[in-house]
C-alpha cells in the first residue's frame, strides 16, 4: 500500500518533501514508510534525502501530568474551596511525589497558604503546565522559555526525528517491476529472458559459509581425556614412533620371549627394516640377566635369552613401550617423582569384529614416586574415572607380566544395569624398575584403557 502510494504520487508530482507528512495525511505509519523509501532507493526507483530534525517528547512523568494534571494543580484541587484542610490530611489524598512537587510549585505560585493548615489563596487556577505538555505532545512548537520549564523540570526529553524527502530515480516506474535473480530453463525455451529485467548481480556480497568439517565423536572424547590428565598435573609422553622394537616393546617389560602376545598371530612385525640398529647395551645386558637367571629378589623365566628376538621391528601393540622408554630416561638423573600420560594408536594382529579392531587407540596413565602402594593407585583411579562420570568403581585381581599386583577395572553401566571392564592397572614389577637403575623405594603405579571403548 504504501509502495504504490509513493511510486503513484511522484507520478503526478516532482517530489515527496517530507515522508512524515506524508504518512500522517495518508495514515500509513511513518517506520512502514521509512521501509519502503529504503527498498525502492535501493534499486534507484527514488532518490532519497535525510532529514532530521530535533523533536520534543514527553517524558514518563509528563505523560502522567498530561493525562492527570500537574501536582500544583491536583494539590490545589485537594484544598477546599471554603476553609483549611490539615497538611496531614491533605498529603494522604495525594500520591507522595506529587504531594512534594505540588507543595513547592503552589507555594511559589502563591495559589495557597501553606502551614499546618492548608487554604486557598485563589478561587480558580489555569494549568498551563498540562496544556503545554499537550501542544508539546499533538506536535505543536512552543517558546524557548516554555522549553526551559518544562526541560527543568524533567517533562520533556530531545528526540531526534529521521525522514526523507524523495524524487524520481533513474529506474522510476508507476508499478515496481519484479527482477529475476534466476535464469531458468523454462525462460530458455519460451524466450521470455530477452524481456526479463534481472536484479544485478552483488561480487562484494558474501557467500554461504562453507562447510568446515566437525570433529569426531572419538577425537572430542580423546580431548577430554587430555584434558582431565592435565588437570590432574600429568604431563604428556611423546608417542609418535608406531614402529617399535622387541625390546622396548616386551623385553624391557619383563615379558617373556615365549610369552603368546609375542607371536605373528598377535603381533604385526615389519619385513623391512626387520631389526632394530641400536639398543642400550649394558641395560640389554641386564634385562637379559634378569629374564635368565632373575635377580633383585627374583628368579627370572629360566630360558635362554636371544637378542635376535629382541632386535625384531614391530609395530607397537601398547603405549607402554613408550612408558618403559620414558621411566629409563627418568632412571639416568637425579631421580624426580613424575606423573605421566599417552592418548595414541596401538597395533594388535586380531580377528576384526564389533568389539576388536586391528588397531585402536590406548589410554594410559603411570604416577612415579618413592613409597606407593596398591592404596594409592586405588584412590588415583577412583579421581581419574569420577572425572569421567563413573562413580562406581570395583577391582578384581588379574595377571600382567610387568605389573604385581595387578587389577582389572570394572564401573557399574547404569543403562546396562551391571558392571563392565573399563581398564586394567597395576605396580610395575621390580624386575622391570631396578635393571633401569631407578632407586629400590621408587615405585611405579600404572593403569590402561581403550579410547574406542
Amino acid at each position: 500500500m504504501a509502495e504504490e502510494a509513493i511510486l503513484g504520487y511522484l507520478e503526478k508530482n516532482e517530489q515527496i518533501s517530507d515522508s512524515g507528512n506524508f504518512a500522517a495525511e495518508r495514515g500509513f505509519d511513518h517506520n512502514d514508510v521509512v521501509n519502503v523509501i529504503k527498498s525502492l532507493h535501493g534499486f534507484r526507483y527514488i532518490d532519497a534525502q535525510d532529514i532530521k530534525r530535533e523533536t520534543w517528547v514527553l517524558t514518563g512523568e509528563g505523560k502522567k501530568y498530561a493525562a492527570e494534571g500537574s501536582p500544583e494543580v491536583q494539590l490545589f484541587l485537594a484544598v477546599p474551596a471554603e476553609g483549611s484542610i490539615s497538611k496531614d490530611e491533605l498529603q494522604k489524598k495525594l500520591d507522595p511525589a506529587v504531594f512534594k512537587i505540588g507543595c513547592s510549585q503552589a507555594g511559589k505560585n502563591k495559589w495557597v497558604e501553606m502551614g499546618k493548615q492548608v487554604s486557598r489563596k485563589v478561587q480558580n487556577v489555569e494549568d498551563k503546565v498540562k496544556d503545554l505538555l499537550l501542544q508539546v505532545q499533538n506536535g505543536h512548537a512552543l517558546s524557548k522559555e516554555e522549553i526551559s520549564s518544562l526541560k527543568a523540570r524533567k517533562l520533556i526529553v530531545p528526540q531526534t526525528w529521521k525522514g526523507y524527502s524523495v524524487r524520481k530515480g533513474p529506474n522510476y516506474a508507476p508499478k515496481r517491476k519484479k527482477a529475476a535473480t534466476d535464469l531458468t530453463r523454462e525462460n530458455l525455451q519460451k524466450g521470455d529472458w530477452k524481456e526479463l529485467e534481472f536484479k544485478e548481480y552483488n561480487f562484494n556480497a558474501k557467500g554461504q559459509p562453507a562447510e568446515g568439517g566437525h570433529l569426531h565423536p572419538l577425537l572430542k572424547v580423546r580431548k577430554q581425556l587430555k584434558d582431565i590428565f592435565l588437570q590432574m598435573g600429568f604431563e604428556e609422553m611423546p608417542t609418535n614412533n608406531f614402529v617399535e622394537s622387541s625390546f622396548w616393546n616386551f623385553d624391557a617389560l619383563f615379558q617373556p620371549q615365549q610369552h603368546p602376545a609375542r607371536d605373528s598371530h598377535d603381533t604385526f612385525f615389519l619385513e623391512e627394516p626387520s631389526t632394530t640398529r641400536e639398543l642400550p647395551e649394558d641395560y640389554v645386558e641386564r634385562v637379559k640377566r634378569v629374564h635368565e637367571s632373575g635377580g633383585y629378589g627374583s628368579r627370572g623365566y629360566g630360558y635362554e635369552w636371544k637378542r635376535e628376538e629382541a632386535n625384531k621391528n614391530l609395530l607397537r601393540t601398547h603405549t607402554t613401550a613408550v612408558s618403559s622408554r620414558m621411566l629409563k630416561a627418568l632412571a639416568e638423573k637425579p631421580f624426580a617423582p613424575k606423573k605421566y600420560f599417552s592418548i595414541d594408536r596401538v597395533f594388535r594382529n586380531e580377528a576384526v569384529d564389533r568389539t576388536h579392531l586391528a588397531e585402536f587407540h590406548q589410554i594410559e596413565g603411570l604416577v612415579c614416586d618413592r613409597g606407593l602402594t596398591l592404596g594409592d593407585l586405588i584412590g588415583v583411579l577412583h579421581d581419574f574415572f569420577s572425572r569421567l562420570g563413573m562413580s562406581k568403581l570395583r577391582f578384581k585381581p588379574a595377571y600382567n607380566p610387568y605389573t604385581e599386583p595387578s587389577m582389572e577395572i570394572f564401573s557399574y553401566h547404569e543403562g546396562f544395569g551391571k558392571w563392565v571392564e573399563v581398564g586394567n592397572s597395576g605396580m610395575f614389577r621390580p624386575e622391570m624398575l631396578l635393571p633401569m637403575g631407578l632407586p629400590e623405594d621408587v615405585h611405579v603405579i600404572a593403569w590402561g584403557l581403550s579410547l574406542e571403548r
